[in-house]
């Protein structure tokens, strides 16, 4: 009766619930429903609207446009840029799930059609049948390696498993017995053979001795499969049909193949280090491969464990896992197709716009070029940068170290260079090492806006990947170059910055206890930056001629270039740019400290015209900056002190250049010949307007002349002469 009671007491009170409030509710939804129409009615009206756009010449201020709203505009404008950048890499990121997703289901899918296939006849007995012939032939391929006979020094002895997806005979377990046995007496050991069931294997057989294994199973096939797989693009249904049809085709006329490989375990993980024991044989820099499915490379031997850093995830590496030899040293895929693209330190792509198709790879680490396979500095690789091309000259296989604070315009005078090389059959190579990220995809995008991408690479280590793929992206950036230095070509290579390189070397030789020295930096740093810049050369003839030119670039602290690592990197490097902090904010831009900075290939990188034109310049600046050090104090000065400093600060202000502007080399040695022979008169040289008119005069009407000066040849005291009169006749006009 009581529960009879409670459902009539309900069911009124809902009948009074729908009537005396049904209008409330529907009001409360109808209101809230217009106000979400209104609000993207309103969102919609927004985008449409047309808003001015202001750009960097509008400045100063325009009178008619507040300065807030100004401000304003550029804020919303850099959170847009922001809101884009990150747009397209999680459409990046969700592009590349989706095909691991798919590749995944894909594999699972041939692992089920393997396992249903093998399960029956005739194809259940034909892999039976082969289980003898498969012993025979690994029996003819087992040895004894190095590791095995270290372990059997120090134990009697040596583990022997051999393991089937289905109960093997007497007779054949016998065999295998025999063989190891009679094996293991040359040395005087013994053996301990383990014999175990593995239905995982669907078919064949393995065995191992020692770390070794003799691997003849179908999922040993599967495994190889699995990445080729990963190595194919997926573009339509087609292409998963044949993929298919290919392997399914291969499974039914199975031939087992023995695959050779060693097998080591899992001691701990932490902070992206793995320690190891077993693989005995392995060597430093190899790369390892876990059973998750990421990788490692080899960094540190010990007698009783192996240390290696991990490229990916290692949360979910477990201790006691088992992990396999790859049997191949670190490398990265190389050639023609990189162009373009951006990729990680291992080489995959990360931009979104498809696999790679390449089928060469280069050992991250090789041997620098010998002295002999080497041949003189003498051809200029031209920046477009004034300060640079005529007081710090760089030459093709040169390393010029770019030196500064933060925030002083380091990395923008890596991108002019790479700006400047469109049309000079110079590849480039971008090694963004410890970025942001979205500041290599406003790199990115730079580049592409000047058509610069079409000839570079951008090698991506950003701040949020580990340590380790960090210290390896360097060296496979160099890797990419060589392929296309031995090839003949002149590179470009930019590694921005080696500091943040130098901490996450340092981090993980912390990590894999290394004693560190000064600054906490340990004892080999200096050999792992010279070993990756000695890489850096001219090539003789013989070779094919190509070179690496390499722009490193240092972050220095409070302009202290005696720290222990920009030493080490000056040391190695043939000169350095110095970006002086002070200068930068003056307003010179570049802020290049000429008393600092050296080349030492210097004249020898230069054309003739530009070595004639600039002979004199760094002394002028020399004196110009004496001096102005003097009278800051008010001392009264002569003319002539006065004429020196009006002319150094002529020719500071000719030295300015704004980014993404590079010049041709004649065109630098026209306006530096003009200002170091005071033949500007009164025009201001701040505002460019008379730099680019002489530029535009000469070009038009004195053609000849130009053509004399883009040849690069010394100039003739007549043709200097026509210059000068050419000079005037425009500084007359303007």
């Amino acid at each position: 009766m009581e529960i009879q009671y409670v459902i009539i007491n309900f069911i009124i009170l809902t009948v009074i619930l729908f009537f005396a409030g049904r209008k409330t509710v529907k009001r409360i939804f109808t209101s809230r429903r217009e106000k979400i129409i209104s609000e993207l009615n309103e969102a919609e009206e927004t985008e449409k609207r047309e808003l001015p756009v202001f750009s960097e010449e509008a400045l100063p201020f325009d009178e008619t446009i507040p300065e807030e709203i100004f401000r304003e505009r550029t804020a919303a404008e850099k959170k847009l840029e922001a809101l884009y950048a990150f747009e397209e890499r999680e459409l990046r990121e969700i592009h590349r799930l989706m095909v691991e997703k798919t590749k995944k289901e894909l594999m699972t899918s041939f692992s089920d059609a393997v396992k249903e296939l093998f399960s029956k006849e005739p194809y259940y007995s034909k892999i039976r049948a082969k289980e003898e012939a498969l012993i025979d032939k690994i029996l003819s391929e087992i040895t004894l390696t190095a590791g095995d006979m270290a372990y059997l020094k120090h134990h009697d002895v040596l583990y022997v498993t051999l393991m089937s997806a289905f109960p093997l005979s007497k007779e054949l377990v016998d065999k295998v017995d025999k063989a190891t046995t009679a094996l293991l007496d040359t040395v005087g050991g013994k053996t301990s053979l383990w014999v175990k069931e593995e239905p995982a294997f669907i078919g064949g057989l393995r065995l191992r001795i020692g770390d070794t294994v003799y691997d003849g199973t179908i999922s040993e096939e599967l495994y190889h499969f699995e990445r080729r797989l990963n190595r194919e693009a997926l573009t339509s249904d087609d292409t998963v049909k044949e993929i298919t049809e290919d392997f399914l085709k291969t499974a039914r006329n199975f031939k087992p193949q023995i695959n050779k490989y060693q097998l080591g375990r899992v001691l701990t993980v932490s902070d992206g280090i793995c320690w190891m024991d077993g693989l005995a044989d392995i060597m430093y820099g190899e790369v390892i491969e876990f059973e998750c499915g990421e990788r490692g490379m080899i960094l540190d031997i010990q007698p009783d464990k192996i240390g290696c850093v991990i490229f990916g995830e290692y949360e979910h590496i477990e201790s006691g896992s088992r992990v396999r030899r790859v049997g191949r040293i670190a490398s990265v895929p190389v050639g023609e197709n990189l162009l373009g693209r951006v990729v990680n330190a291992i080489g995959d792509p990360i931009d979104g716009v498809g696999n790679l198709f390449l089928t060469e790879k280069r050992p991250i680490e090789v041997s620098a070029p010998a002295i002999l396979e080497r041949a003189p500095v003498d051809t200029p690789l031209l920046t477009g940068i004034k300060a640079i091309d005529a007081l710090v000259p760089i030459g093709k296989g040169q390393r010029e170290l770019i030196i500064g604070d933060r925030q002083t315009g380091k990395s923008a005078i890596a991108i002019d260079t790479i700006i400047n090389q469109k049309g000079k059959n110079t590849v480039c190579i971008y090694v963004a090492i410890g970025q942001k990220e979205s500041l290599i995809s406003e790199i990115r995008e730079t580049l592409e806006k000047h058509g610069a991408m079409e000839y570079t690479t951008i090698v991506s280590a950003p701040a949020s990947e580990s340590a380790a793929l960090q210290y390896i992206a360097p060296f496979s950036g160099t890797a990419m170059a060589e392929y296309f230095m031995y090839e003949g070509k002149d590179v470009l290579i930019v590694y921005d910055d080696l500091s943040k390189h130098a901490v996450a070397y340092r981090e993980l030789s912390l990590l894999l206890h290394r004693p560190s020295g000064r600054e906490a930096y340990p004892g080999d740093i200096f050999y792992l930056h010279s070993r990756l810049l000695e890489r850096s050369a001219h090539l003789s003839s013989d070779l094919g001629g190509g070179s690496i030119t390499a722009l490193p670039v240092i972050e220095t602290l409070a302009g202290d270039i005696s720290a222990y690592v920009p030493t080490n990197v000056i040391s190695i490097t043939d000169g350095q740019i110095f970006l002086d902090a002070e200068l930068f904010h003056e307003g010179q831009r570049p802020a290049i400290n000429v008393g600092l900075s050296v080349s030492r290939v210097g004249g020898s990188a230069q054309s003739k015209l530009m070595k004639q034109v600039s002979a004199s310049l760094r002394t002028k600046l020399a004196q110009f900056r004496e001096l102005q050090d003097f009278t800051q104090f008010g001392t009264d000065i002569d003319d002539v002190t006065k004429k020196t400093l009006d002319s150094g600060r002529r020719l500071m202000a000719t030295l300015k250049q704004g980014r993404y502007q590079p010049l041709d080399s004649w065109k630098q040695a026209l306006i530096l010949f003009a200002v170091s022979e005071n033949l500007t008169g009164e025009a201001d040289l701040e505002e460019k307007a008379y730099e680019n008119g002489l530029f535009e005069f000469f070009e038009k009407e004195k053609a000849t002349l130009t053509n004399t000066l883009k040849s690069g040849e010394k100039m003739s005291p007549e043709t200097m002469e026509e210059v000068r009169t050419a000079v005037k006749e425009f500084t007359e006009r303007f």
